[in-house]
């Protein structure tokens, strides 16, 4: 039997052009990087001892770089806690019976996602304070994130759920369990594993939009690497300036590499989990009646 396919299998001619365009492309992208970095061995910004400042105590380069990289992943962690819950709890009430709840809920999501995160900073951290309102940077940059990203996720988190095909959602309410129940036990656990990969992207992108802590003087990441190269240029000229922003960059894809490889880690997880739970029995909650008695319910086959 063979597979169905969307599109028709490459020949053997459609085969080799495309080995041919893939080594063009390959060499046009060495050829770039090659003449990048002529360009700066040229200028010297290759030489070693303009890197070796980037790993020399003495210089307290490393350690400023550690004290802002661990404000922005506080800022990170706390925006992305934060952040899931809320948009959690918006998802469900946009899924709401009560037309109320959801046109309140819409509404909240449609402006928080309309209106731009460095304009949210801004209003928690200037003009809040006229109204006696007044929140450090940390927080208003929490708070910034938090608001624009909790209304991203929901969108995500209500698609996940909705995803869940509709026929899991009527067994769950036929084997009488509570609306509470069927979201936590059936649709979420379904809906996160679909989303898991867009979920994780969003928050790199949380992530990433912390370095707007910059503009209200917030030390974060790249913060700190300004301070760093303010304070070198009056010492020592434009002579670390290169090195010490190459840094803070290769910290940040350091980090997103390292959630892209997380997301990837429970991805498989959770496949592997769900291969295992589809081969055991599944017990159903103590308050779940079914007809005379519960028990049970042996995996479907």
């Amino acid at each position: 039997m063979t597979t169905p396919v969307l599109f028709d299998l490459p020949g053997p001619k459609a085969r080799r052009r495309i080995r041919i365009g893939t080594a063009v492309g390959v060499l046009v992208v060495v050829a770039i990087i090659a003449l990048v970095l002529a360009r700066l061995a040229g200028n010297g910004q290759l030489e070693a001892q303009r890197w070796a400042v980037l790993f020399d105590p003495a210089s307290q380069v490393p350690q400023a770089l550690g004290q802002a990289l661990l404000r922005t992943l506080q800022v990170a962690i706390v925006g992305m806690v934060l952040a899931t819950v809320l948009g959690l709890l918006l998802a469900v009430g946009r899924l709401s019976e009560h037309r109320w709840v959801r046109v309140l809920v819409s509404t909240l999501i449609e402006f928080f996602r309309a209106v731009p995160l460095l304009v949210l900073i801004f209003a928690l951290y200037f003009l809040l304070p006229k109204f006696g309102i007044r929140l450090s940077a940390f927080w208003a940059l929490v708070g910034g994130l938090v608001l624009y990203n909790s209304a991203v996720l929901a969108e995500i988190f209500r698609a996940g759920i909705l995803s869940v095909d509709r026929g899991q959602r009527e067994a769950a309410y036929g084997l009488g369990m509570r609306k509470t129940q069927v979201m936590t036990l059936v649709l979420l656990p379904q809906a996160i594993r679909r989303m898991l990969p867009v979920l994780i992207a969003q928050l790199v992108v949380l992530l990433k939009d912390t370095s707007l802590g910059f503009i209200i003087s917030f030390p974060e990441l790249l913060r700190g690497a300004r301070s760093l190269v303010e304070f070198f240029t009056l010492q020592f000229g434009n002579q670390y300036t290169f090195q010490l922003y190459v840094a803070a960059a290769v910290v940040y894809i350091v980090i997103n590499l390292l959630l892209s490889w997380l997301a990837r880690y429970v991805e498989r997880r959770t496949r592997t989990s769900q291969k295992a739970a589809a081969t055991t029995p599944t017990e159903l909650p103590a308050d779940v009646q079914m007809g005379g008695g519960g028990g049970a319910v042996p995996a479907a086959r």
